[in-house]
């Protein structure tokens, strides 16, 4: 195919229906065109792009490998146009003045509410829909368009995503007060090898439990892991417990209880880094200020303050 495409959103609507139903005749009712009218949509398109899209038997239609690939990018390019009219809807009442922004346990307790109280002070009429969500589910939610930013774990590289590194933070140890480390400046990985160890759950710690376990490998031992839990209040709770001790960022510091003591991990790579992360492909008015913003805040905090001359 030239640089000319000459198929269009009907084409795709009808690709799109027969790849997700996998039968003409379901296809064409829920298009309401004929099946003759679909068949030859579907043959303009194959023709246009040089491959077939379905391997076609008299009993069944199945995607080809180019089929599939195509359907992927037709998702994302209507999902794209959604996001389009939404946001045209939006500016044509004026209502452009919202942001959706996710987060981890991390961020929150790290950089994030620092950002968004500066923010809400430059743009005060901006809405801020705040939404918990890990960070594996985080870059789907980017990628649809469900949010306009993620606060999620770093280093992370994606297509089509677009990150800003907000901090990087020490990993730590949290140790029962009455733990025979909880005394000691710092810990080496090595010492934990027989400690029971408290971590978050699967299905919301994805990504941090894979640090975790790479921490502990690189160590020259897997975790033997007692507890899990769903969330830092729980992680924190169990450690108090003495049941185990858990890793968690330096930003634990900002909410830490008595009962609990804190160590720092020595290791080059016990480092926690949280990112901002955007869809480079759309972003909205009311985004474009926050990043901006974030930009703005971060070159002030990293520029050290200049002392008046006695």
């Amino acid at each position: 195919m030239g640089s000319h495409i000459r198929f269009d959103l009907r084409h795709m609507r009808a690709f799109v229906a027969v790849a997700e139903s996998l039968h003409f005749k379901k296809a064409s009712e829920a298009l309401f065109i004929t099946q003759p009218a679909l068949s030859r949509l579907i043959k303009s398109l194959e023709d246009e792009i040089g491959a077939e899209l379905f391997s076609r038997t008299t009993r069944q239609v199945t995607l080809s490998e180019a089929g599939r690939l195509f359907l992927t990018e037709c998702q994302q390019a209507f999902t794209h146009i959604q996001r389009g009219v939404q946001l045209a809807q939006q500016a044509a009442r004026g209502d452009i003045g919202r942001i959706a922004i996710a987060y981890n346990d991390f961020s929150i307790n790290s950089s994030l509410p620092h950002l968004l109280e500066v923010f809400k002070e430059q743009q005060p009429a901006v809405s801020i829909d705040l939404t918990y969500m890990p960070s594996h589910i985080q870059l789907d939610a980017i990628r649809n368009g469900e949010i306009d930013v993620g606060f999620l774990f770093g280093p992370l590289h994606a297509e089509g995503i677009t990150t800003l590194s907000l901090s990087t933070e020490r990993t730590v140890v949290l140790l029962p007060r009455k733990h025979r480390l909880a005394h000691r400046r710092s810990v080496k990985m090595e010492e934990l090898r027989d400690e029971k160890f408290i971590i978050g759950s699967e299905s919301g710690w994805k990504t941090f439990r894979s640090f975790v376990f790479d921490l502990c490998l690189r160590s020259g031992f897997i975790p033997q892991v007692v507890q899990e839990a769903t969330s830092s209040t729980g992680i924190l709770s169990l450690v108090a417990a003495n049941m185990g001790i858990s890793l968690y960022s330096e930003s634990v510091r900002n909410f830490i209880r008595k009962d609990i003591a804190i160590v720092p991990v020595e290791s080059t790579h016990a480092t926690i880094e949280i990112v901002a992360a955007w869809n480079a492909a759309y972003q909205s008015a009311s985004f474009r200020l926050f990043h901006r913003s974030m930009e703005q805040e971060l070159a002030r905090l990293e520029t050290p303050a200049v002392e008046p001359a006695s």
